[in-house]
């Protein structure tokens, strides 16, 4: 089985706001660049993957994803990163309606091809799942077979939303890249421990004590 993933990205000004404490304004653009290029790349390197739909307007992030080989998708809903996703997904059900899909985060810098394949290998015994991040109170992984609805719920307490509306919980061992996204200097500090990209690599190597 392959999957379409789908991964939202807002416009890299407003992006990783909670990183303040460790990047500052003018580093932080290119580091949540930097997240969704090892993110992107580590996905289509994945045997499981068909193809990744990149839901921006951001007009750097756009083409630099678009390189790599992602799927461009303008976010005309424009109403916020539920709203993306469920517009992405819309999109790829409209080009290949019986394709599993999966909303994947952008910053998941230490994205492993294999781990993220037995994510999507799990989630697909079942019709709607998730997988819960590195601190088992947000989601990084939405999944949906064919004739299912995404129904995104992402942002706080997501994993506690998502079981609620009845979506599978994956309680995977041994696939902590897939888990650990990066919204604090911590949370960098612990995908650097477990081995990010090249592009995130060096501009982690610009913010003073990252990376050392």
């Amino acid at each position: 089985m392959q999957w379409s993933l789908v991964i939202p990205l807002k416009p890299l000004a407003l992006a990783k706001s909670r990183l303040a404490d460790t990047a500052a304004d003018g580093l932080r653009p290119g580091l949540a660049l930097a997240f969704a290029e090892d993110t992107v790349a580590a996905a289509l390197a994945c045997a499981a993957v068909r193809d990744v739909v990149v839901v921006t307007d951001d007009t750097l992030a756009g083409p630099t994803l678009a390189a790599l080989g992602a799927r461009i998708v303008p976010d005309e809903p424009r109403a916020g990163l539920n709203a993306a996703l469920a517009h992405g997904a819309a999109a790829v059900r409209r080009s290949r309606p019986d394709t599993p899909v999966a909303a994947l985060n952008a910053d998941l810098p230490a994205l492993r091809p294999l781990e993220l394949a037995r994510v999507l290998d799990a989630a697909s015994e079942f019709p709607r799942a998730f997988l819960p991040d590195a601190a088992a109170i947000g989601t990084t992984l939405l999944a949906i077979s064919s004739g299912r609805e995404l129904l995104p719920a992402f942002g706080p307490d997501s994993r506690a939303r998502h079981r609620a509306s009845g979506a599978e919980e994956l309680l995977l061992t041994a696939v902590d890249s897939v888990r650990q996204d990066v919204d604090t200097g911590e949370d960098l500090r612990s995908a650097l421990a477990l081995g990010v990209g090249p592009r995130t690599a060096a501009a982690a190597a610009r913010l003073l004590g990252i990376g050392q």
